[in-house]
C-alpha cells in the first residue's frame, strides 16, 4: 500500500498539540486496514523521521438524528505515533 493511503491526515486536537510537547507523539487518522508496520514506514517515509512505537485505536461512528431518521457518522481508525527524542514533525 503507498504511504499516502495509508497516513490520510493528521489529527490536530487539543490533547494531541499536549502530547507533541511533552512525549514527542503524534495522531493520524489512517486507513481501516493498515497494520502498525505499515503505519510505523509510512510516517517514516513520509515526515522523515524515525519511529519508535505505535498504537492503534478504531472509533466506531455515533449515532445521529437528521430529521426524523437515524443515522451513522463514519468510524475511523486512529494511529498514534511515538518518535525518537531528537526527531519531531514540524506540522504540528
Amino acid at each position: 500500500m503507498d504511504p499516502y493511503q495509508v497516513v490520510i491526515k493528521p489529527l490536530i486536537t487539543e490533547k494531541g498539540t499536549i502530547q507533541n510537547e511533552t512525549v514527542n507523539q503524534y495522531a493520524f487518522q489512517v486507513h481501516e486496514r493498515a497494520n502498525k508496520q505499515q503505519i510505523q514506514e509510512a510516517v517514516q517515509k513520509i515526515y522523515e523521521v524515525r519511529v519508535l512505537k505505535v498504537r492503534t485505536m478504531k472509533r466506531r461512528g455515533k449515532v445521529r438524528r437528521y430529521r426524523y431518521t437515524r443515522g451513522r457518522t463514519a468510524g475511523m481508525k486512529k494511529a498514534v505515533v511515538t518518535l525518537h527524542p531528537d526527531d519531531h514533525i514540524d506540522l504540528f
